[in-house]
């Protein structure tokens, strides 16, 4: 029998022990349980099903409705009540959305069918969408297939880019179907959270187009910079938040510091045309007033046209006629060059935090301790997928922008967005000067020290021989294993009765019918260039290209047009009359 002096020293051992036991299962429990959400939180499941398609019914004040798309230029948000997938949720803020995309519509006198975001915490602070603070709806404009963007984020997701989530949707607005569009994740807090966890870095969103200067009251990519407790439109600018720079107010520059845009044709630096075939109609689109029906040009403003004619054609330029940031080149300390990245930042910052992305680029520029810099391995996969898509509506050509800077204790790396011009949707020239885009000199308009994320990393032979593997994994795998056809397939069956009556289609059902067959092609030949270059039996840079083009893949059977174009879309949309009775301009 146990001496009874020791009994209680025993029971208070034993309860220290349980209590030790319990708390440390409680720990796991939650670090388990935190580990999931962060990897998969709700909204990942409730509303990017990938096998379905999102139903989003938008309520809103009808008249506050009309005068947002009236003035859809100005992007200012509004409140709506949001239906999504049968979950209501009141007070959310809806704005337009885009650059060039937006003031196309704009300027087109026959549709409405801009893109939109959807900001959950807009009006009621800490309010989500199972978890997600902002939803973009794209509508996909400049693409027939209707899959550009769907099939670029899948290509990503396969190839282990962080990237956005992404599914198709059915919108109604005040109980009207207005369209279908593709629902995108937008790169902001809830994204952060979800791929890289609680302590997530910084994010940046580097534009160099000068039309993105008029609109950043917070109201810009950048929304999260704002005190949320305000009433309707009264979220002024935050903390670095969507600030104009110095020299970024949309001013063209003149003489030697005028922007080179790559035109049609050639594409700038893509291989000669080979068949004679010239795409080069796909140009930014003019915005000239004499075209609208006579009704039209009395209510159009004259001096709001000229700022998106001035504006549509400032690409490319920042301070001082340079990118101000954008292509990713070290140029000195000094913070104000950099403005196109640091005005665009996602999350509140300091000046600490620019002196990382500073000293980043600064070893970037001199291929010093590249892994401790630069998040390699994720850039390298990155560039593959945008070079296999002839992605040049990018960071790889005059443009220089659709992509996110991300920043992590001082290591950078860099998130897609945006590509509904991909598959050679943006200046790539005939079919054949695309389907063989230079695998290792994916540039176009520009020389390749002229992007050094991208240069710099293939100048060392271990990243450029691991860029040739991701390439030969999606040549080979992706595209020639059949996962891209049957993913077309299969997609078809999902959204083809949706694309048959969406109300303000861009593209008739028969040419999207028709488009599926080019895009299948494009996706086969491009493979086989790719191939042929990893191989030698193709010349993979631009400069042996044009020295001879007898090797390269004839793709002169398709036409890319047929697939949708930078220019080519729009004059479809079936909304004139809707406009007219709104006296839209």
């Amino acid at each position: 029998m146990i001496n009874s002096k020791y009994i209680d020293k025993i029971i208070a051992v034993f309860v220290i022990v349980s209590l030790a036991f319990t708390i440390g299962f409680m720990r796991t429990s939650s670090s388990t349980e935190a580990a999931i959400v962060t990897l998969e939180p709700e909204y990942a499941t409730k509303l990017f099903d990938k096998e379905g398609v999102i139903e989003v019914s938008i309520k809103a004040d009808q008249s506050q409705w009309d005068d947002m798309i009236k003035n859809a230029n100005k992007e200012e948000y509004i409140p709506c009540d949001v239906t999504i997938n049968g979950t209501t949720f009141n007070s959310v803020g809806i704005r337009p959305k885009g650059n060039s995309s937006l003031n196309t519509i704009y300027s087109d006198p026959n549709t409405d069918r801009y893109s939109f975001k959807l900001e959950f915490d807009h009006y009621i602070k800490g309010q989500t969408c199972f978890g997600l603070d902002k939803l973009a709806l794209n509508n996909i404009q400049a693409d027939t297939t209707y899959m550009k963007e769907y099939l670029s984020y899948d290509l990503l997701d396969y190839m282990g880019v962080v990237s956005p989530l992404y599914s198709f949707t059915n919108i109604m607005v005040n109980d009207e179907t207005w369209g279908f569009y593709i629902a995108v994740e937008c790169v902001e807090e809830s994204f952060a959270e979800r791929n890289y966890g609680s302590n997530y870095g910084m994010l940046y969103k580097p534009e160099s187009m000068g039309m993105n200067a008029k609109k950043k009251e917070n109201n810009g990519e950048n929304d999260k910079n704002k005190d949320n407790n305000g009433p309707p439109d009264m979220n002024g600018k935050g903390n670095n938040g969507g600030n104009i720079g110095p020299g970024m107010k949309g001013d063209m520059p003149q003489g030697e510091n005028a922007p080179n845009i790559p035109q049609g044709g050639n594409g700038g630096n893509m291989p000669p045309e080979i068949n004679g075939e010239n795409f080069g109609e796909n140009k930014m689109p003019l915005f000239n007033g004499n075209d609208m029906p006579n009704e039209k040009v009395s209510n159009y403003n004259n001096d709001r046209e000229n700022e998106d004619k001035k504006n549509m054609m400032n690409i490319g330029m920042g301070r001082n006629g340079n990118s101000a940031g954008c292509d990713l080149k070290y140029v000195d300390d000094n913070i104000d060059n950099y403005s196109n990245i640091f005005n665009s930042s996602v999350f509140k910052v300091t000046d600490e935090d620019y002196e990382r992305v500073i000293t980043a680029l600064k070893n970037l520029s001199e291929g010093k301790d590249l892994e401790k810099y630069i998040d390699v391995d994720q850039v390298l996969r990155y560039f593959a997928v945008n070079t296999a898509l002839v992605n040049l509506d990018s960071y790889v050509t005059n443009m220089q922008h659709n992509y996110y800077l991300y920043e992590n204790d001082g290591q950078l790396s860099m998130v897609p967005w945006d590509y509904n011009l991909s598959f050679a949707g943006f200046q790539s020239g005939n079919a054949t000067s695309a389907v063989n885009f230079a695998i290792d000199t994916p540039v176009s308009g520009v020389e390749m020290s002229e992007r050094p994320m991208l240069s710099k990393l293939l100048e060392v032979d271990e990243y450029k021989e691991k860029y040739h593997e991701y390439l030969s994994e999606i040549a080979s795998n992706y595209f020639g294993n059949g996962i891209f056809k049957n993913k077309i397939n299969k997609l078809n069956s999902i959204i083809g009765e949706y694309v048959k009556n969406d109300p303000s289609a861009f593209y008739t059902y028969d040419e999207y019918t028709k488009s599926l067959g080019t895009l299948k092609e494009f996706g086969r030949l491009r493979a086989l260039s790719i191939q042929g270059q990893l191989e030698g039996t193709i010349p993979s840079t631009t400069t042996e290209q044009k020295e001879d083009s007898s090797k390269l893949i004839d793709a002169s059977s398709i036409n890319l047009s047929t697939m949708g174009m930078q220019g080519g879309g729009g004059e479809k949309g079936n909304r004139q009359d809707k406009k007219q009775e709104l006296n839209l301009p």
